[in-house]
C-alpha cells in the first residue's frame, strides 16, 4: 500500500460509472448508485445504422429516460450512441432526446470485432475525420436544445499515433467533454493503463478529459489523476470487482480516511440484490433463470480478479446451473 497524500478539497473527482456492453444494465445502475459515490453514468451502446430508431429501442435499453433521465438513486444517466452515419447518428440523437435524453455520448471505444468490423466504436479512430463528423452530425442535430454532446475515445486502434488527432477532431466538432480509456483498440484491457498519455492528449484540448482504465483501488485513483492531470474518473469493471469503490473514493476525498475493505458478505448481498431485481421484472421482459446464473457468474468473475475470497467463492460456485442453489449460496 503506498501513502497517498491528503485530498485538496479545491480539486474533488467527479466519478463515473462506464458504459459496459451486456454488463452495467438498468438494474446495475440503480445498484451500484444506490450505494453511492457516483456523479454520472453512461448506458451501454445504442447501435445505431442508417435509420431512425423507434422508442422503444431508447427505452427498453435505458428505462430511466421514462423517469427523469435519472436511476432510482437521483443519479443523472446519459445514453450513448455507437455508430459511423453523420446524419443517422444526428437522428437518433434527436429521437432519444425526445425519449427523455438529457445529455448524449457517442462511442469510438468498443474494442470488440463485431462492432468494428461495422465501422463502429474503436475502428473511427482510424480516420480523425469520422470522428469529427460523428461528433458533428450529433451537435448541429442538436442544436438549440441545450444538451452537450461528450465522446469515450481510446488512444488509438493498433497504435496511439492518431491519439491527439482523434481528440481534437472531437473538441473541434463541439464536444462538450472527452472520456479516455488508456489503452489502443489492440491493447484491449490488458494492464498497464497508459495515464500518461491521456495527459499528452488534456494538454491539446481545452474541454474537460476524464481519464478511465485500470482504477482497481484508491492507489490507483490517486495515480491516475496524478499522472494525466485529469480531475476526473471513470470507473468500469472496477466498479463491479468493488461496487464500493466510488464511495470509497468520495469518503476519502472528503475526509482523508479509508472506508473498511469490502467484505464478500457484502459483496454476496449486492448479487442476491441484482437477481431479486432481475426475478422481479414483468413478463415477457424477466430473463430466465439460467441468463440471471450466466450474469451473476459473470459479475462475481469480475469480483474474483482483485479479492482472494470472491475469487474463492466463484471457483466453489461456477458450476452451479439453478437459480435457487445459486441464491442459496450468497447467503
Amino acid at each position: 500500500m503506498i501513502d497517498v497524500p491528503r485530498p485538496d478539497n479545491a480539486t474533488h473527482a467527479r466519478i463515473g460509472l462506464a458504459p459496459m456492453e451486456g454488463v452495467v444494465d438498468v438494474h446495475t445502475r440503480a445498484l451500484l448508485t444506490e450505494i453511492g459515490g457516483f456523479d454520472w453514468v453512461v448506458t451501454e451502446f445504442v447501435r445505431v445504422v442508417d435509420a431512425r430508431l423507434p422508442p422503444r429501442v431508447f427505452t427498453r435499453l435505458c428505462p430511466e429516460l421514462m423517469t427523469g433521465a435519472v436511476t432510482s438513486a437521483g443519479t443523472p444517466v446519459t445514453l450513448q450512441l455507437l455508430g459511423s452515419d453523420p446524419r443517422a447518428l444526428g437522428e437518433n440523437a434527436q429521437q432519444a432526446v425526445a425519449c427523455g435524453a438529457r445529455s448524449i455520448d457517442i462511442n469510438f471505444g468498443c474494442p470488440a470485432k463485431t462492432v468494428n468490423r461495422h465501422r463502429g466504436g474503436a475502428s473511427l479512430l482510424q480516420n480523425a475525420n469520422d470522428v469529427y463528423h460523428a461528433v458533428r452530425g450529433v451537435v448541429e442535430a442538436l442544436q438549440g436544445s441545450g444538451i452537450k454532446v461528450s465522446a469515450k475515445l481510446r488512444l488509438g486502434f493498433n497504435t496511439k499515433q492518431l491519439a491527439l488527432h482523434c481528440a481534437c477532431a472531437a473538441e473541434a466538432a463541439g464536444a462538450s467533454h472527452l472520456t479516455l480509456h488508456a489503452r489502443t483498440k489492440k491493447e484491449g484491457y490488458r494492464p498497464p493503463a497508459h495515464w500518461e498519455w491521456v495527459a499528452r492528449v488534456r494538454q491539446q484540448v481545452r474541454i474537460p478529459v476524464v481519464v478511465n482504465g485500470d482504477i482497481w483501488c484508491l492507489e490507483d485513483f490517486w495515480k491516475a489523476r496524478s499522472l494525466s492531470g485529469c480531475r476526473d474518473v471513470m470507473l468500469g469493471r472496477s466498479a463491479l470487482a468493488d461496487p464500493w469503490l466510488a464511495l470509497r473514493i468520495k469518503h476519502w476525498q472528503a475526509t482523508g480516511e479509508r472506508l473498511a475493505v469490502t467484505r464478500w458478505e457484502q459483496r454476496a448481498e449486492v448479487l442476491q440484490q441484482f437477481a431479486e431485481r432481475l426475478m422481479a421484472a414483468p413478463a415477457p421482459g424477466r430473463a430466465p433463470d439460467k441468463v440471471i446464473v450466466s450474469l451473476l457468474k459473470q459479475w462475481l468473475a469480475i469480483m474474483r480478479q482483485h479479492d482472494a475470497e470472491s475469487a474463492q467463492r466463484f471457483a466453489e460456485l461456477k458450476r452451479i446451473n439453478h437459480l435457487p442453489e445459486m441464491l442459496a449460496a450468497f447467503k
